[in-house]
């Protein structure tokens, strides 16, 4: 199994604006889940959606092995978070394993990707539906104050295989309680019968209206809007579902009602 990234500009980076940060803080969800924090540069800018690449080892640059993650944190953080897995042998989080908080590794300073909910046309009802760690990007849009103000309400359903990977939960959680219905957070974990009030394929759980019926609200064209973010095979089976369902991808200069981001 390759190492998670998203598939676009996977190379050495074109750009040579580069600078090493220092890690702050690990946070080990398990053995091989990991959100790692570094500092975060003067200047340096981003959107909910998202994605940087880092680069090891971080005293050289010419030889660094070099991946993309997407920001976790919020455009106002002081410090930039990303959550990863560490694949055994992977050429970069072989290296990252070996790291502790107080090491560096290599930032590039410009940011990447077109996963970004302000290319949704407007609607009433924002659906995100993630696996693994694509609930990095909805975790960095709950954290940016506003960023949903134009929805009445937002969904969030995160598909894991055990309960230990629901990373952020409690974070997500506590907002959902006390929201009137205006967050609604819905885990899933497919491999711990039991683990969550549902289980089974996210894309199963909306054929047959399952999802639905727990949020309660439709999953319509009409007034949902949807950011799908996950492992190749969840993103195409739900390009297909809500192809069929009538939503329209969003386009250059035409908002869509839905969203799609690949990590793998």
């Amino acid at each position: 199994m390759a190492e998670p990234h998203l598939p676009t500009e996977c190379a050495a980076p074109r750009l040579p604006r580069l600078s090493r940060q220092r890690i702050c803080a690990i946070r080990r969800w398990t053995p091989v889940l990991w959100s790692i924090r570094i500092e975060r540069p003067a200047n340096y800018t981003f959107q909910p959606g998202h994605y940087a690449r880092l680069g090891l080892p971080a005293d050289t640059p010419d030889a660094a092995v070099w991946r993309p993650y997407s920001l976790v944190s919020a455009p106002s953080d002081s410090e930039l978070e990303f959550l990863l897995v560490l694949i055994p042998g992977g050429a970069f989080t072989s290296q990252l394993a070996a790291l502790k908080e107080g090491d560096a590794l290599l930032l590039e300073q410009a940011v990447f990707g077109f996963f970004l909910e302000t290319q949704l046309a407007p609607g009433d009802t924002l659906w995100m539906l993630a696996t693994g760690t694509g609930v990095g990007p909805c975790v960095s849009l709950l954290r940016t104050p506003g960023a949903l103000d134009r929805y009445a309400r937002a969904v969030l359903v995160h598909s894991v295989r055990h309960t230990a990977e629901l990373a952020c939960r409690d974070e997500i959680e506590a907002p959902a309680a006390v929201s009137n219905s205006r967050l609604v957070y819905v885990p899933i974990v497919t491999r711990e019968p039991g683990a969550t009030a549902l289980s089974g394929r996210i894309p199963r759980l909306i054929a047959d209206g399952t999802l639905q019926a727990r949020v309660g609200h439709t999953l319509e064209p009409a007034d949902s809007r949807v950011m799908v973010c996950g492992n190749p095979e969840f993103t195409t089976e739900m390009r297909a579902l809500l192809t069929e369902r009538g939503f329209t991808p969003c386009r250059r200069n035409s908002p869509g009602s839905m969203l799609f981001e690949k990590y793998w």
